[in-house]
């Protein structure tokens, strides 16, 4: 079965959002609208869209950190479908912890914990003995040239390449079945830049379904199977 054969992972329908601002005398300003987009396992989607079209506000409502105006967002879960735009918040982050990961910019870590621990804790909440997680982001970090003698130490004081790549392998290690990733290469050099892309590709070549953002043209071309153009819609109401 191809992936256009296959029924979504994930799948926005009429999808809108907007944000009043308070401090302008509630201004509402509109920033998603009629958003209709589905991604199936082994596609990776490329988010199309100039600075200020909505790309980073579409990732993180299709994650549930951004509770939609109206529309549905429905996550395939085994046998399941969860619209996002109602669930709880335990089926959130449920669909978090099994099926749908996020890779950003930024690692957010409990400080004094180290790395190889925040790489394996989402295979360890998913049951995973810890010596097999551990061994498995050890493999992860080898691959993507973060040298040993860091594993144990907590990524705070990291260069912004190092705690990407930390981010980058936290994300991959649970294998779930639909990742979204915003910027993946933004702080790499060329090298690591080349791994991180093998390791997406090697992700959605076995399945995964991707939405991601990339400005860099080289992990665009590389990773994409198609774009997503956003409707642009940006004003005040």
């Amino acid at each position: 079965m191809t992936a256009q054969e296959s029924a979504p992972l994930i799948e926005a329908k009429d999808l809108a959002k907007s944000f009043t601002l308070h401090a302008r005398d509630h201004l509402r300003l509109a920033v998603l609208s009629e958003i209709n987009l589905a991604v199936r396992g082994g596609e990776c989607v490329v988010l199309d869209g100039p600075s200020g079209a909505g790309k980073s506000t579409l990732m993180r409502t299709l994650y549930g950190n951004y509770r939609a105006d109206r529309g549905a967002i429905l996550v395939r879960e085994r046998e399941a479908t969860i619209d996002l735009t109602c669930a709880a918040p335990r089926e959130i982050l449920a669909l978090r912890r099994g099926t749908m990961g996020y890779i950003s910019q930024f690692l957010r870590v409990i400080p004094r914990v180290p790395t190889i621990e925040i790489v394996a804790e989402p295979l360890v909440a998913l049951g995973v003995d810890r010596g097999a997680a551990r061994d498995r982001a050890a493999a992860l970090l080898e691959r993507l040239g973060l040298p040993e003698r860091f594993w144990g130490l907590p990524p705070a004081t990291f260069s912004g390449g190092e705690q990407q790549r930390v981010n980058i392998a936290r994300g991959l290690i649970a294998r779930h079945p639909l990742l979204l990733v915003d910027e993946p290469t933004a702080s790499l050099d060329a090298a690591n830049r080349e791994t991180v892309i093998a390791l997406l590709q090697e992700a959605r070549d076995a399945g995964t379904a991707i939405i991601a953002i990339c400005h860099d043209d080289v992990t665009r071309t590389a990773l994409s199977t198609r774009y997503y153009k956003i409707p642009l819609k940006v004003q005040a109401e």
